[in-house]
């Protein structure tokens, strides 16, 4: 018996891989947040559906695992790679005690890469990513990570910076980076990456606290070396010997 744990991507069909693609094809039920359902809802006629909202994914993933039991072929989806922030860490945890049971990661293309190739190569050296959200991990984690990441000089790839409980959190995050890093730092942000309606904005450090965000877009903070070439952000990893 084989689980699927399916990374889609950013976007659409176009968005995924063609591993994905033929893994998906493979099965007769899939389970996901429906957003991510509609996304690729062209690839996904005459399967059955295991649909849950928000919060609720113990309970996806442990209905697509009794699927699988039961013999359907399920793929259980997560936007962009299912390892980050995904589904792939639950599902492998709900399957632990079912050794009968396979379970293949298949790996999707992440915001971080898909919003970095939207504002041109932010993340070409060494980048850190973090998520706003304190849902599951604690604001006083999410602010030692982000000292540690500005300190220690890396790119920054924001994920969830906001949501309409969670208004400030990116201002809160941009105070803790401008305690070691300069005010006019490039800086980039990218919205519903890969789907339509895709924009990109560059700004910089100090205007960032102040712009206005949410669950659907991707904040990228440059280093020191991080700069703006032809409308682009680019941080340059040294190959010209500069």
């Amino acid at each position: 018996m084989k689980l699927y744990c399916i990374g889609i991507g950013p976007g659409g069909a176009e968005e995924m891989t063609q591993r994905a693609v033929r893994a998906l094809a493979q099965c007769d039920c899939v389970a996901g947040y429906g957003l991510y359902l509609t996304l690729i809802d062209e690839l996904l006629a005459g399967k059955e559906r295991i649909c849950t909202g928000m919060t609720r994914e113990v309970e996806r993933c442990t209905a697509a695992r009794d699927a699988a039991l039961a013999g359907k072929r399920v793929a259980v989806v997560s936007s962009g790679d299912a390892g980050v922030y995904g589904m792939a860490g639950l599902l492998l945890e709900l399957c632990a005690d079912y050794p009968e049971l396979e379970v293949e990661v298949v790996p999707g293309v992440t915001a971080a890469c898909a919003g970095g190739a939207a504002l041109g190569s932010p993340l070409t050296c060494d980048f850190a990513c973090v998520s706003l959200s304190d849902l599951l991990t604690p604001w006083a984690v999410i602010e030692k990570r982000l000292r540690a990441a500005a300190a220690g000089g890396f790119c920054i790839a924001l994920y969830n910076p906001a949501s309409k409980k969670r208004t400030d959190h990116l201002r809160r995050a941009c105070d803790i980076v401008l305690e070691t890093r300069a005010s006019e730092t490039v800086c980039g942000l990218v919205r519903s990456v890969g789907r339509a309606g895709e924009e990109s904005t560059l700004t910089t450090l100090a205007a960032l606290r102040d712009t206005p965000v949410d669950m659907l877009t991707t904040v990228f903070i440059g280093n020191e070396d991080t700069r703006v070439i032809g409308g682009r952000m680019v941080t340059p990893r040294g190959y010209r010997g500069v």
